[in-house]
């Protein structure tokens, strides 16, 4: 491990090459030949970059200390995690977990817990991105409960709905309050729940993206979330179709005059998303996220 992690401090600068060898006046005096160290050193000062911008208008972040436990957390989630690594947007997810959780294990496990519900949204290459099939699933669902708003948005060649892009992959926090982004959260996950979905979090990283079995008896039933057993009664198993999505659904629906009216091009439509940040009713969002979710279940059906 690199001597900084646990020390207060964080790396903003790049500590080695591309072939291994370390850069001079880094904190690293020797030189890596295997993948997934090179892999590992070159991603620490990338996290280092986007923990000094994670949050700033918070004053716990004030604290140098408090940075470098956010880092300490990636840094050691990127070796443990070696197939995704980090990617930018794990900051978002992982900074309520350390201002939450005083201690550091504490908010380590607990990320570490959450991506393995939440780290297939990071799984990117050149030809897909992680979020592309809830992205494909949200322009069904508009397609479906809006089609004047879907037809519009087609026109403006955003029908792959790329300007949502950010708010499936780090869950709103970026379009929403602090507070209002740890609500949306826990109301989420309550509403996603499934009691086999613990057995889920205890397999190993790489089996955990599977689905949670889906067959469940009465007395299971009773214990989901009303969105999860909503889906589990119709018989939608497709993780695809997770109530994230029919939150973005939900703030299209809000802004839906807008967009109509004023988008030209899909920099309006970004616009008029981004001013969303602070000024929209999280509550009343989850609530029409309901509705729509019940809208589209019952038109999908005919």
């Amino acid at each position: 491990m690199v001597p900084v992690i646990g020390s207060g401090k964080l790396i903003t600068t790049p500590i080695i090459t591309d072939d291994g060898q370390t850069v001079i006046d880094s904190s690293i005096n020797s030189t890596f030949s295997d993948k997934r160290s090179i892999q590992w050193m070159r991603a620490l000062h990338q996290i280092g970059l986007d923990v000094v911008r994670t949050d700033r208008a918070l004053a716990f972040y004030d604290s140098e200390k408090n940075q470098a436990k956010l880092w300490d957390i990636l840094a050691i989630y990127a070796w443990v995690d070696n197939d995704i690594s980090y990617v930018q947007g794990m900051n978002d997810i992982c900074s309520p977990m350390v201002i939450l959780l005083e201690n550091e294990a504490d908010a380590f496990w607990c990320f570490e817990r959450a991506m393995r519900r939440l780290r297939e949204n990071f799984r990117c290459s050149a030809s897909s991105m992680g979020v592309q099939t809830q992205l494909s699933t949200l322009s069904q669902v508009i397609k479906t409960v809006d089609p004047k708003l879907h037809q519009h948005l087609e026109a403006l060649d955003g029908g792959e709905y790329l300007f949502a892009f950010r708010m499936l992959m780090v869950l709103f926090r970026r379009e929403f309050t602090f507070a209002d982004s740890l609500y949306l959260w826990e109301l989420m996950w309550a509403m996603e729940y499934n009691p086999n979905i613990f057995s889920l979090y205890e397999r190993p990283i790489a089996e955990s993206d599977k689905s949670a079995e889906s067959v469940l008896n009465n007395k299971l039933l009773k214990q989901c979330g009303k969105f999860e057993r909503n889906k589990v009664k119709t018989g939608c198993t497709d993780q695809r179709s997770a109530l994230a999505v029919f939150l973005v659904a939900s703030v299209l629906e809000a802004k839906n005059k807008r967009i109509l009216k004023e988008a030209k091009g899909l920099d309006d439509v970004v616009q008029i998303l981004s001013d969303i940040t602070g000024n929209i009713d999280a509550r009343k969002v989850c609530k029409d996220a309901l509705k729509i979710h019940k809208k589209y279940l019952s038109k999908a059906k005919k």
